[in-house]
């Protein structure tokens, strides 16, 4: 396997890029996580061409002042794909990366074959992101007792190994106070359908079964509505993190959407 080169350069969020087979998978991850986020997905995906951002804000990315706006963290995306030499590329955001994602998307680079939002944030808030939801969340990393219930009850919903869950725990209090409060505060309520209808290239939607967080139900009614070609799928018993409690099913979604070039 080809090792991961790592990259940190200024102003820009540390990334990892695994030379490999194309087009190029490119991860974005959730609020509360980091590039190891998709560990367990890229080591079953050893032939391709990958890169794992640390978004602004977050794990080795922390020393990047915010805001941390899903705008800028677009910007931030389509720097470290230039930084990193791609050229040709399939965004995989997870949740809050689901969304930096259609906002990607949306300005149709150069390059871009194609979109999976993975349990992705909706580009229509759902009814339950009152203000009331929003502020209760900004406060889910804010101690390490609050951070377990988090992953237990609501983040996951079957049971992690020992060695993923002290992983989510290390990650979700691992962001800047800009970061951790940015995407409850304002981002998941952000309407984005108008950037939305202006993706053109091919996408897949992906939902766990068990999310409790953005449920089936509200990717089918408030996502796939303001996608011009998109295909859904739902994977059996997952929750919320689908790349840590199912990624073997996400693998196969992902290869079938977006195989190797011939």
């Amino acid at each position: 396997m080809t090792t991961p080169q790592t990259s940190q350069q200024p102003h820009v969020p540390t990334y990892d890029h695994r030379p490999g087979t194309g087009p190029t998978l490119v991860f974005l991850h959730y609020w509360g996580g980091s590039a190891r986020t998709w560990n367990l997905v890229v080591d079953r995906l050893s032939d391709r061409d990958v890169l794992t951002p640390d978004f602004r804000g977050w794990s080795r990315s922390s020393s990047l002042p915010g805001p941390c706006t899903l705008r800028r963290l677009a910007d931030d995306t389509l720097a470290v794909i230039a930084g990193a030499g791609v050229t040709d590329y399939v965004l995989v955001g997870h949740s809050m990366g689901g969304k930096v994602a259609q906002l990607i998307a949306a300005a149709r680079p150069a390059g871009l074959r194609g979109v999976v939002l993975v349990a992705s944030g909706p580009a229509k808030p759902a009814a339950h992101v009152t203000p009331e939801y929003r502020e209760g969340l900004s406060h889910a990393y804010d101690s390490d007792v609050s951070v377990a219930e988090a992953r237990d009850n609501i983040l996951t919903a079957t049971d992690l190994p020992a060695s993923i869950k002290a992983q989510v725990a290390t990650d979700s209090r691992a962001g800047t106070d800009a970061a951790r409060t940015e995407w409850p505060l304002h981002g998941i309520a952000e309407d984005i359908t108008d950037h939305t209808r202006m993706i053109d290239v091919p996408a897949l939607v992906v939902a766990g079964e068990n999310d409790r967080v953005e449920p089936v139900d509200v990717l089918r009614d408030n996502l796939l509505p303001y996608l011009c070609e998109a295909e859904f799928e739902v994977i059996p018993k997952a929750g919320h993190l689908i790349p840590l409690e199912a990624p073997a099913d996400l693998v196969d979604a992902i290869i079938a959407f977006a195989p190797v070039e011939a």
